[in-house]
């Protein structure tokens, strides 16, 4: 029997901190794409009414039983298009689908994420950490004049994506006539393509320090970009620093220093179509992509094992999570109250900040 874990009305003293007997039952309804009725709630305090659809992501959904397939073919390299005629809906509610489901799967991440960092700035000490950094180019509406960085960071032994970002730069390469005609067309009309890839950069190496605050010994693998020392001094400037470069033009493959980044690159394009090289599937808007990576990385931390071979996903062998998610719990309990949001865990019961509701004692992390 479900029980709330708190009101849903933010400006409500019994949502920040709840009562075990805060709420009364309210009845319930019906819907017809739920073959069981829908418990009501009402809040002692506040006197507002709540359902238990109230903290689920599908609240509102006409079709909640696709949203699993939804997340399935974009975690696949199926495009969007493609995917509304397997589905039998139209594209634009596909889209709007996709949208939500992003949202809210870019909130779990960084809720995770946030969780994890809590528990190990607790804890007495920390292993050395070892990430690789590494930007992979793709681009927004045309290939030839709107080129796109991709600022990817992993954690090097468990292939966590710590951060993924896309940022614009300037159009580079062989220049045709036609080419430079295209690019001082669209300098005219939106202006001269500013190069923003470095505040890509800084943002995920900042977002991986605060990942792991207390790590004595960081270990950067990365190519022979000048910029990237910067960043990585900026970032974990308190600690003890090691950056191993390798140049970009060495041999790639298994057994290499940068292979692991480098597969991690090469599944992204596989799995996510808009990343492809070629192919018809590219980015309208960077936003879009900037919330597809993240909607990604979500599924890829804490649904997918690390390899086709291994059990456990990269948030579990990394000690972030007792366990992976499954393909429902992902697409689960919402995750816009931050570390209030529901513990995916235990279907709802508890929230993040609650190191007992969810415990990370179970976690692989000496695997």
């Amino acid at each position: 029997m479900f029980q709330p874990p708190r009101c849903p009305n933010l400006e409500c003293p019994q949502h920040a901190n709840p009562s075990p007997d805060f709420f009364v039952k309210f009845g319930s309804y019906e819907v017809k794409c739920r073959p069981h009725p829908i418990p009501r709630f009402q809040c002692k305090a506040c006197e507002k009414t709540f359902s238990r659809q109230t903290f689920r992501v599908d609240y509102y959904d006409k079709r909640p039983h696709m949203n699993r397939k939804v997340v399935e073919h974009l975690t696949a390299g199926v495009g969007f298009r493609k995917s509304a005629r397997i589905l039998n809906i139209s594209r634009k509610n596909f889209v709007l689908k996709w949208r939500k489901l992003a949202k809210h799967m870019r909130g779990l991440d960084l809720n995770m994420k946030s969780r994890a960092a809590r528990a190990q700035r607790d804890s007495a000490e920390a292993p050395p950490l070892e990430i690789q950094f590494d930007e992979l180019e793709t681009y927004e509406v045309r290939r030839n004049t709107r080129p796109l960085s991709v600022a990817t960071m992993i954690e090097g032994r468990t292939r966590l994506i710590v951060g993924a970002m896309a940022a614009p730069i300037r159009p580079k390469g062989t220049m045709t006539e036609n080419r430079l005609a295209a690019i001082q067309a669209e300098d005219e009309l939106f202006g001269p393509r500013v190069d923003r890839s470095h505040v890509a950069c800084r943002s995920v190496f900042r977002s991986t320090a605060k990942l792991w605050p207390t790590a004595p010994v960081v270990h950067l693998g990365s190519d022979e970009k000048m910029t990237y020392p910067s960043y990585f001094e900026e970032a974990f400037e308190n600690r003890e620093r090691k950056h191993t470069t390798t140049s970009g033009k060495a041999p790639r493959g298994v057994g290499t220093p940068l292979f692991p980044i480098n597969l991690t690159e090469a599944i992204m394009r596989d799995h996510t179509g808009r990343l492809r090289r070629d192919s018809w599937l590219n980015s309208k808007k960077r936003t879009y992509l900037n919330l597809h990576l993240a909607f990604y990385a979500s599924w890829r931390n804490w649904v997918l094992p690390r390899f086709n071979r291994d059990e456990y996903s990269p948030g579990v062998l990394a000690g972030m999570a007792p366990r992976n998610l499954t393909r429902g719990e992902i697409i689960g309990w919402r995750q816009d109250w931050g570390p209030l949001s529901p513990c995916p865990y235990l279907n709802g019961v508890g929230c993040m900040a609650d190191p007992l509701a969810c415990s990370l004692t179970d976690g692989l992390s000496g695997a």
